[in-house]
């Protein structure tokens, strides 16, 4: 692992002799620094936005619903053509 001077995040060394291993407190410091760095891209979106996502979000959660009750529907049909319906004996 080497660190990138221009950004201050470590990346992978390619070719060339292989670098001693970080100890694990030094390994766990990096991974907590290249968090922060990826949070800091994280944009979040606008009140809009986030009403739209979640809009189309609940339209395709209902447009699934509606498809598996077609099909558990249609193949409810299917075995009740195939099998007949069941003799209760009381």
């Amino acid at each position: 692992m080497v660190q990138d001077a221009a950004r201050g995040e470590v990346v992978a060394h390619g070719g060339g002799a292989r670098e001693k291993k970080a100890n694990i407190f030094a390994r766990i410091v990096i991974f907590i620094r290249q968090v922060f760095a990826e949070l800091r891209k994280v944009v979040t979106p606008t009140r809009k936005e986030l009403l739209k996502f979640t809009g189309v979000v609940l339209g395709f959660v209902v447009v699934m619903m509606a498809l598996v009750y077609g099909l558990d529907t249609l193949f409810v049909w299917l075995t009740t053509v195939v099998f007949g319906t069941p003799v209760t004996t009381a």
